[in-house]
């Protein structure tokens, strides 16, 4: 019997300004769906103040996934969709699992609800927000009070919470929240295009490569900073700027006496993305705050040696696999590390085989879906009362 799966996400593909859990979830959805699951997702039409060019009153089939986009209504902030909600009254009895991609947003409680009305059992997956110091720096109250009124219980209801790194639940343990299990899964990647196939970035000098949302929680002010002792390299900056960061950042190198060696390249995408990862000396990620760390991945594929901080999902693996550095977020320590590895090519080189072996050995989708697929069938048998999920966890 073919396996009914519904994901619901505030955001989707090709709403790419939304970062790596877009790529996330639709790269979960398309490889469940290479192993034979009818893959449906909800999502809505929103990009940023705008709307994506996409039909809302039928599904849009992307690599054998049905996307569903609605639009959203009064409570747009909150992704609220009444449409949504009309569908989901409707049709979550026919699925076999439910599997939710945020907290804080209205599609994650509507979802909730519906689905524990109806005896289907279903997954969680907050992607990183539910972190102490991302709730205390932002909207402190309303997202305290929302927890309180709405996502205690939807945790509390999930068959599992499914987190992407060790990390990830560590924090939602700190902060007292009920599960009555964590399903381990990680974030997947597919293998980079071959770089002989790339065009080159135009760059004479070494770089160092950050890429992700321009965010404060992606630390990126504290490796402007660290490249004050790394003086045979620049530091490029390539990302989509959501909070208006880029001219603080800029003003901040400027100030260094390092503007001329911070290069703010803006969003990149595909084969310009591609090439910046093959290209970099190092790719560097000194986040205050990180579930997972897609681009890490990214550039682990791209046989690239990584520095990252400690607060980075990926931190262990990065330990464990031996293919970069887990240095504290001070620019001395982001220095040296850097410094390091420009001047020592063979352990660069040694840093970014291992973590290309890593990533292709450890992190295929196919793989991560697999793992996937087992979370689902024993939240399916536990919610029938055949299994007892409560107090287990699958690790990868």
């Amino acid at each position: 019997m073919t396996l009914r799966c519904l994901h619901v996400v505030p955001t989707y593909l090709p709403a790419l300004r939304y970062g790596g859990p877009i790529h996330a979830v639709h790269g979960l959805c398309r490889a469940l769906a290479s192993q034979g699951c009818d893959v449906q997702v909800y999502t809505t039409n929103v990009d940023g103040n705008g709307v994506l060019p996409v039909p809302t009153d039928r599904p849009v089939q992307l690599d054998g996934v049905d996307v569903h986009y609605f639009p959203a209504g009064l409570g747009r902030r909150l992704y609220r969709s009444p449409a949504m909600g009309r569908a989901l009254a409707k049709h979550v009895c026919s699925f076999d699992i439910v599997h939710l991609h945020s907290v804080f947003l209205w599609p994650t409680t509507a979802a909730a609800r519906h689905a524990g009305r109806n005896g289907v059992p279903y997954l969680l997956a907050p992607r990183g927000m539910l972190v102490g110091p991302l709730i205390q720096r932002k909207s402190r109250l309303l997202k305290s009070a929302w927890i309180q009124a709405f996502d205690r219980a939807n945790l509390a209801g999930a068959a599992a919470v499914h987190v992407t790194s060790r990390s990830e639940r560590l924090e939602i343990e700190k902060l007292g929240l009920p599960a009555q299990a964590f399903a381990l899964v990680p974030n997947g990647i597919d293998a980079p295009p071959a770089g002989a196939d790339l065009m080159q970035p135009d760059y004479v000098r070494p770089y160092i490569l950050f890429l992700g949302r321009i965010s404060w929680k992606k630390g990126i002010e504290r490796l402007i900073d660290a490249m004050r002792l790394v003086p045979d390299a620049d530091l490029v900056i390539a990302g989509n700027d959501d909070e208006g960061e880029t001219a603080r950042l800029k003003a901040r190198a400027t100030a260094l006496g390092l503007d001329a060696r911070i290069r703010f390249v803006g969003p990149v995408h595909g084969e310009k993305k591609w090439s910046l990862l093959r290209s970099c000396a190092a790719f560097a990620l000194a986040s205050h705050s990180e579930n997972f760390g897609n681009a890490v991945l990214e550039a682990m594929a791209c046989a690239r040696p990584v520095v990252v901080t400690p607060e980075v999902g990926l931190a262990d693996v990065v330990t464990g696999a031996g293919c970069g550095l887990v240095v504290e977020g001070t620019p001395e320590a982001l220095g040296a590390a850097l410094s390091s590895l420009l001047a020592d090519p063979d352990l660069a080189a040694r840093l970014g085989q291992a973590g290309e072996k890593t990533a292709r050995e450890q992190f295929s989708w196919p793989g991560i879906a697999t793992t996937m697929l087992d979370v689902y069938q024993e939240a399916i048998l536990a919610q029938a009362g055949q299994t007892a999920l409560a107090g287990r966890a699958v690790h990868v």
